[in-house]
């Protein structure tokens, strides 16, 4: 009853992470693996398709907002179809605990990043 109700939590956190459009995907990764010692390529199956339903659910808020800009999304979309494609056929290939450590370093360049260089830059959209 314990794992259902931490399950709940942690998707209830990474929904309102989705939600932000920050990467609560991410944080889901990192509770598979790292608490639930999920095998990698079996947390990005599950994270993939726990993106579905919250990205949908996110999209229909922002695009109510007006927070998307549709020139962007239909070339980086479609351009990123090719290269999920590419990728998932990389990632069932690479040996797994380097795919663990180059997870690992985008997370934790990611995470530099918000912290260091996002908050000094003005965005001018």
């Amino acid at each position: 009853m314990l794992n259902f109700v931490i399950a709940i939590a942690a998707g209830i956190i990474c929904g309102i992470l989705s939600g932000f459009g920050i990467g609560g995907g991410s944080l889901l990764m990192v509770w598979m693996t790292a608490v639930l010692s999920m095998e990698q390529r079996m947390a990005q199956g599950i994270n993939l398709l726990y993106f579905l339903p919250t990205a949908a659910c996110a999209l229909i808020f922002h695009t109510k907002n007006h927070c998307v800009c549709w020139k962007a999304v239909i070339p980086a979309a479609l351009i990123g179809c090719l290269g999920a494609a590419g990728g998932a056929i990389l990632a069932q290939k690479i040996d797994l605990q380097l795919l663990r450590k180059l997870f690992g370093g985008f997370l934790i360049l990611v995470g530099l990043e918000e912290v260091l260089i996002k908050g000094r830059k003005k965005k001018s959209y």
